[in-house]
């Protein structure tokens, strides 16, 4: 592992100023940067520790819920406000990776953090998200983990995360701070597709830090339903998960929210899915009809093609667990 330096600065506006430098990264839980620079896939000069900045808190403002950047995974998914209000969220963050990881890792680091692709983690391997040209060792290698959506000639890698999946399908707002101020951004913008430029993962600049995570008050707490099909029962990547949230009333869906991981760079809104089931009964057939429109565009890379037919599945079954039919 090459040598860095580490500070922990106390304040903000201290973190801001030392994240702007040549080589700076943020550090707080560790749980994926770490792994990186013991691999050399990621070599900073010098770490920024921001675990000592007031950014923990979970709170209830104005029936919006506010979640710090520094929150562990663990606390939030057992926190009440987050059960009682944003149960999908305790479910995919209940659903990520082991104990363990979840009571290290934040929700700041979570949305940060990298790709799983074993190109991308094997330093003898072409990948144009570790090195810009040098190609995408998994477009014609093993892909069986990789994207069937949003994917490009550069870069066919998905997005780990499972609890940013319930963030996208529940219209989070990041909120982020730098040298010129705050600005919010939508979570469904935060994540970035690969295009050319597979190296950039999101929007945050390189002297920007997440404070927080908003979610606004919804009526998906009743029938909503987070769906994780992988290898092993615990401690897996997704092939495909479903983040699925229902407004149910009198058997009629008034309003839905759908969000998939495993199946592209970023978590993957369903928003025609989403507008195909407003209106229509709470019915198998209606779930059926939505996840055909869901999986419009999608293409798959050969390992990886057996996922065409596991997406819509699994988008039906999780919308059934939400609507309480099963």
């Amino acid at each position: 592992m090459k040598q860095f330096t580490y500070v922990k600065p106390a304040s903000e506006a201290v973190a801001i100023a030392a994240i702007g430098k040549p080589g700076a990264k943020i550090i707080a839980g560790g749980t994926n940067l770490v792994d990186l620079m013991k691999k050399g896939v990621m070599a900073p000069d010098r770490l920024i520790d921001i675990n000592a900045l007031p950014l923990k808190e979970i709170s209830v403002v104005k029936s919006t819920l506010h979640i710090g950047a520094l929150a562990l995974n663990s606390v939030v998914s057992e926190n009440a406000s987050v059960m009682q209000l944003q149960p999908l969220l305790a479910m995919a963050l209940k659903a990520g990776a082991s104990p363990q990881l979840r009571n290290m890792a934040t929700v700041g680091g979570n949305m940060m953090q990298r790709t799983r692709c074993p190109y991308f983690y094997d330093t003898t391997m072409p990948c144009n998200k570790r090195a810009p040209g040098t190609g995408c060792g998994a477009i014609g290698g093993y892909n069986r983990m990789h994207a069937i959506f949003g994917t490009s000639p550069k870069c066919i890698a998905v997005h780990p995360s499972d609890m940013c999946v319930a963030l996208a399908a529940l219209d989070a707002t990041v909120v982020i701070a730098g040298k010129t101020g705050q600005r919010r951004i939508p979570f469904t913008e935060f994540h970035r597709l690969p295009g050319e430029t597979p190296q950039l993962d999101n929007k945050l600049a390189t002297d920007e830090m997440i404070l927080s995570v908003e979610i606004p008050e919804n009526n998906f707490a009743k029938n909503s339903y987070y769906l994780k099909v992988r290898d092993r029962q615990s401690y897996a990547f997704a092939l495909v998960s479903v983040a699925a949230a229902l407004d149910i009333q009198n058997g009629v869906i008034q309003n839905a929210r759908l969000a998939m991981g495993g199946v592209a760079h970023k978590p993957w809104r369903l928003f025609d899915a989403e507008k195909a089931l407003a209106g229509k009964p709470a019915t198998e057939d209606s779930f059926k009809a939505a996840a055909l429109i869901a999986m419009q565009g999608a293409k798959g890379y050969g390992h990886n093609s057996f996922k065409l037919k596991l997406a819509p599945a699994s988008i039906v079954e999780a919308l059934k667990h939400a609507a309480g039919l099963v």
